[in-house]
């Protein structure tokens, strides 16, 4: 007989939107792992709580089983994410749960990891442990897709942001871009590149707009910079090599490439990786695999038009997020949001779904994810 689909309270519900509160609060700071609140509660009521503040911390389950202490015995874990039943750089978090004396285990979904994927749970089920699994699995999802996307599909989640004017232009026939988008946009942007592990250009963009490509404001940390640059192009003193600010610069470009470019690239501490060819000069699917084997889970892409067209038909690209601001360029030689070769018809654009539109400040916010064919 099929096994029943736990029944959730009210408080239950309460609990777990807790968790991914608390989990939300170290967004951009856990990766490579995921993001995990945790709650000890007893007869309806919170007795500790916690969250994974960083990789290599301890993980939330185990901190708030510390900060309950003997509170913890006979009372309910909640967790947006299946404990772990492996040691890592950090103890397995069943095992304190099985040591604390917790009753039941309430937790959103399973994690995918080789090393966890329901191991956690069928541990806890060993040794008397009542596990509930499927609560607001949808919403702990989408907190933690980066992660997820990794794990799953080893690549990095990868984001396609980009400011246009309303007749889809990202820069004028003469390349100026700035700025199309509004301070409300430009600083929510910042936000986004100190989420993301990654903020990724093409090399026209370096050299039309020689950006430093950094996380500006009270953000927490720098994500990497990475350039693709088939034929070494980028200048060696350009803003993001020559600025002290800033996270690691990497230059994906194809083998065979000038060793004195390289040599000169590296000498201003760039980091120069070789991967085969592919539409555009560069294969974006091995970029992306590259990235996920160095551990990056979340990569921004920033342009050019170019770059764009190669990511979306490399089948890269998970979703996009566009500020569409009120201005108008006309014309047929001003710079197209997405460049490359010409759809020979309807059939083959680039659908995507599930779009949203929201207002930026002066602008206007589309989100929308890519639909895989």
């Amino acid at each position: 007989m099929p096994v029943p689909a736990p029944r959730y309270s009210e408080r239950d519900m309460a609990m777990m939107q807790r968790c991914l509160e608390l989990a939300a609060r170290a967004r951009g700071l856990t990766s490579p792992n995921p993001m995990v609140g945790a709650v000890v509660a007893r007869d309806g009521r919170v007795v500790a709580e916690a969250w994974h503040t960083r990789a290599g911390r301890p993980h939330a389950e185990a901190l708030a089983l510390h900060r309950a202490g003997a509170r913890a015995r006979g009372a309910t874990l909640y967790s947006n994410l299946e404990p772990c039943a492996h040691f890592g750089r950090t103890p397995p978090c069943v095992d304190a749960i099985v040591a604390a004396g917790i009753r039941k285990v309430v937790a959103a979904h399973v994690d995918p990891f080789s090393k966890v994927r329901g191991r956690g749970f069928a541990a806890l089920r060993r040794s008397g442990v009542r596990v509930a699994v499927g609560l607001l699995a949808p919403q702990a999802r989408a907190l933690n897709e980066a992660y997820l996307t990794a794990i799953t599909r080893g690549r990095p989640l990868v984001i396609v942001k980009a400011a246009m004017t309303l007749d889809g232009r990202i820069a004028t026939a003469r390349g100026a871009s700035r700025w199309i988008s509004g301070a409300v946009s430009r600083r929510l942007v910042h936000m986004w590149r100190a989420q993301s592990d990654a903020i990724m250009v093409g090399a026209r963009t370096v050299a039309a707009d020689n950006p430093r490509l950094t996380a500006r404001g009270r953000l927490g940390r720098q994500p990497q910079r990475i350039v693709v640059d088939a034929k070494l192009r980028i200048d060696p003193g350009c803003r993001m090599l020559s600025g002290r600010r800033g996270g690691q610069v990497i230059i994906y470009t194809v083998r065979g490439v000038s060793r004195s470019r390289r040599a000169a690239l590296e000498r201003v501490g760039a980091q120069v990786r070789c991967v085969p060819a592919g539409r555009g000069g560069v294969s974006l699917r091995a970029v992306m695999t590259d990235l996920a084997a160095h551990r990056v889970t979340q990569v921004l892409i920033e342009g050019g038009g170019e770059l764009i067209a190669s990511a979306l038909h490399a089948g890269v690209v998970d979703r996009v997020a566009l500020f569409a601001a009120p201005l108008l360029l006309g014309g047929h030689r001003a710079v197209p949001l997405v460049g490359g070769r010409d759809a020979r018809s309807l059939r083959h654009a680039i659908r995507l779904d599930g779009m949203t539109c929201r207002p930026s400040g002066t602008d206007l916010l589309i989100e929308a994810r890519v639909v895989r064919s």
